[in-house]
């Protein structure tokens, strides 16, 4: 492990293609060894900000930091204490797993007579020495070609490893043989990850970073970002019933009772969310005004616990808000910077 407090530290970083901003401001701070997640919608600007932070970019202002070294005056040095896995990982079908890992050794400046050994130590991390050694890669599922890709990533042991999209297209036994490896590489690299896949990231990592509009909106642990977004306890739950005999049932509870309804399924039952003004635990209250009600039928009842999709919802729809208070959310998307060159 580093004895450097950021094994990523970023300052104020901007870039503009053109005149728009592909990012503005852009500040963060990554420890050694930690896990995090990077999230945002198509164009907000975290394809611009990992190509900075790799080397394969020049910010136009601001400063960012790879194991203490400046990616802008030191590229080369950055470059060789990067892993990278991209999202479509171009691998090439007619070398043998073997062989590429020990090509790839080589070009990332493995000496000679580490090669072997180093290869051998991430197939075996990720469990590829007994079932793919020697096979063509062409040959391979996609859940062994993205383990292929992990390897690739860790060959040169790097201070830094950037995953894009690790489990898109995998199964649910592919994907969890991946946050498996991932969870074995936190303390040894730190990880960025960026994937649309949300609950994948709340379960893999320990940190996450919301970029929108090329600004962070947002950082934090999950259950921070839980606090910060949503400080008052929510409810859902699937009722039978009129929304005048819903109003009657939830009114003598609090004057500041607020629900979204669904459409009704075939049984004439919908999913009701239910939100309060007080930061008070309303379960208990809430469950037997609805089940006391004879105008109405209960199925379930929850109390709801906000996912990170919740939080990201949240956090981008805080920002087009700020952004722009006179136009509305659902509006925003339209006025998102061009999407990222690839």
């Amino acid at each position: 492990m580093s004895s450097i407090p950021y094994s990523i530290e970023v300052r104020h970083l901007t870039k503009y293609y053109g005149s728009a901003p592909a990012i503005k401001d852009v500040s963060f701070t990554v420890r050694p060894g930690e896990v995090v997640g990077f999230l945002g919608p198509n164009g907000a600007g975290k394809s611009t900000t990992l190509r900075i932070l790799s080397g394969l970019l020049r910010a136009d202002s601001g400063e960012a930091y790879l194991d203490g070294i400046s990616v802008a005056r030191a590229p080369e040095q950055v470059k060789k204490r990067i892993g990278f896995m991209p999202e479509n990982n171009p691998l090439p079908d007619d070398l043998r797993v073997i062989e590429y890992l020990r090509y790839r050794a080589r070009l990332k400046g493995v000496s000679g007579r580490e090669v072997k050994a180093r290869v051998d130590e991430v197939m075996e991390r990720c469990d590829l020495t007994r079932r793919a050694r020697r096979k063509l890669i062409g040959s391979l599922s996609k859940g062994f070609r993205q383990r292929v890709g992990v390897a690739d990533a860790i060959l040169n042991r790097p201070a830094v490893t950037i995953m894009d999209e690790p489990t898109i297209g995998l199964d649910p036994h592919q994907i969890l043989q991946i946050r498996k490896l991932i969870d074995g590489m936190r303390g040894s690299t730190s990880v960025i990850l960026s994937s649309h896949i949300l609950a994948e990231v709340e379960l893999s990592c320990d940190r996450v970073l919301i970029i929108n509009q090329g600004r962070v909106v947002a950082t934090g642990a999950p259950a921070e970002l839980r606090a910060e977004f949503f400080s008052r306890p929510g409810y859902r739950a699937e009722v039978a019933g009129s929304d005048d005999a819903l109003a009657e049932a939830l009114s003598p509870i609090s004057s500041g009772i607020q629900t979204r309804s669904e459409a009704p399924d075939p049984e004439g039952f919908r999913k009701i969310t239910i939100s309060s003004e007080t930061s008070d635990d309303l379960s208990e209250r809430l469950l037997r005004a609805l089940a006391a009600n004879r105008r109405l039928r209960l199925r379930s009842f929850e109390r709801h616990n906000p996912t990170l999709e919740d939080i990201f919802l949240a956090a981008t729809r805080r920002s087009w808000e700020e952004e722009s208070p006179l136009i509305a959310p659902a509006e925003k998307p339209s006025r998102q910077t061009p999407a990222e060159p690839c």
